[in-house]
């Protein structure tokens, strides 16, 4: 039993000193936070984004569930009314009455300013609280944050499940902003401070990215099925099964303690005058404007000029987010060779020539290439981390 007892703690050992196992932990927590962002904000019903159709259900509990194919269904005309009258012959035109889906439809559109800021929360939290976690994590080091975003991703993902009102579905939204800063900020720090070199760094921080670009990949697909033939609370329950796993290995492995870092804090003001900062947050928020922008958009365009079916107004986004995960990846090691400065900067160029392409589109194959394209440089302007 002691034997079998020490052989435990020296493997232990072994997964607490290896370098592979803290990259798989960011990695997990990249993935998660990707795939919690992308259910709640992106993933398509039937067109219908999760959030709006769970808010329409809350506002009316007593509706029928509606086949939202049966789009040509009517429910009666009423009979045209003429009034004779001694110079003209006056008549009103028929009143056409909406059909189940166009009065579920048009209620879902009004809902866009609650969606909007509901969805809008998790950014605006996450970038006011970036600053204050990568100055905590100087002070105490990046194991406790990053264990701190695991709490408040589990707590958030497990209030999404279970949440029927806005406020909490809107404080849900809000606390994966805080987590989503704690992984993200901690995790590329440790990757940083556990990958001194700097072709390894490069390497382990694309690996991590294509957890995050998996996590958007999956996540659409995942939770339309989970919401569809389960329900609601179903896949932010999995998430959650699957953050907490993520947990226990960060208390196994990372062993979350205060470690001072060794070295000195420059202090936000400071950072954000340093012109290789300033270039390289510019990139990233350029190259993610786009997609940020035809993700709410894409889709009305596409049933507007395209009368496009519903099952094209997801797929329209696979090709970009395939690509972005062979991006992120290909150019990790690839960046180094060639400057990722050079990267990052054919990257915008390509991304500004996608995005004047797609409005020329007449069918989903015509957005095909410039999605996939577009992609593809996304993922390479963010290897200028």
């Amino acid at each position: 039993m002691t034997v079998a007892f020490s052989g435990c703690f020296k493997i232990l050992k072994q997964w607490r000193e290896s370098r592979k196992l803290v990259l798989v932990i960011v990695a997990i927590a990249l993935l998660l936070d990707n795939m919690l962002l992308t259910i709640v904000g992106k993933l398509k019903v039937k067109c219908i984004p999760i959030i709006p159709e769970f808010l329409y259900s809350i506002r009316h509990p007593d509706d029928k569930p509606i086949n939202l194919t049966a789009t040509h269904a009517t429910i009666g005309y009423e009979q045209t009314a003429c009034v004779n009258q001694t110079a003209t012959n006056n008549c009103t035109s028929p009143v056409i009455p909406l059909t189940p889906y166009e009065r579920k439809q048009s209620e879902l559109l009004e809902e866009n300013v609650e969606v909007g800021l509901l969805f809008a929360s998790k950014a605006i939290v996450q970038l006011l609280a970036n600053p204050f976690v990568g100055t905590i994590t100087n002070k105490i080091g990046y194991s406790i944050p990053m264990f701190s975003g695991f709490v408040i991703m589990f707590s958030s993902t497990v209030l999404f499940a279970f949440s029927r009102t806005y406020a909490l579905l809107f404080v849900a939204r809000a606390m994966q902003g805080i987590g989503s800063s704690c992984s993200s900020v901690s995790g590329m720090g440790m990757l940083a401070d556990r990958y001194p070199d700097d072709k390894e760094r490069g390497n382990a921080m694309a690996l991590a990215l294509g957890g995050l670009a998996l996590g958007v990949l999956v996540g659409p697909p995942f939770g339309s099925v989970m919401y569809q033939f389960v329900g609601k609370t179903a896949p932010f329950l999995i998430l959650a099964t699957l953050a907490f796993g993520d947990g226990i290995l960060q208390l196994l492995i990372l062993q979350p303690r205060v470690r001072k870092l060794d070295q000195n804090d420059a202090g936000v003001l400071t950072l954000i005058r340093d012109p290789y900062i300033a270039i390289s947050a510019g990139a990233i928020t350029f190259a993610n404007i786009g997609i940020g922008i035809l993700e709410p958009t894409l889709p009305i365009w596409m049933l507007r000029t395209m009368d496009a079916p519903t099952w094209q107004l997801g797929a329209a986004f696979l090709p970009a987010s395939i690509a972005y995960l062979i991006g992120t990846n290909l150019f990790g090691p690839l960046g180094h060779k060639i400057g990722r400065w050079l990267a990052a900067m054919i990257g915008l160029f390509t991304i500004s020539i996608c995005l004047i392409c797609i409005p020329f589109a007449r069918n989903i194959s015509h957005l095909i290439a410039p999605t996939a394209v577009l992609g593809f440089a996304i993922g390479e302007c963010k290897i200028i981390k």
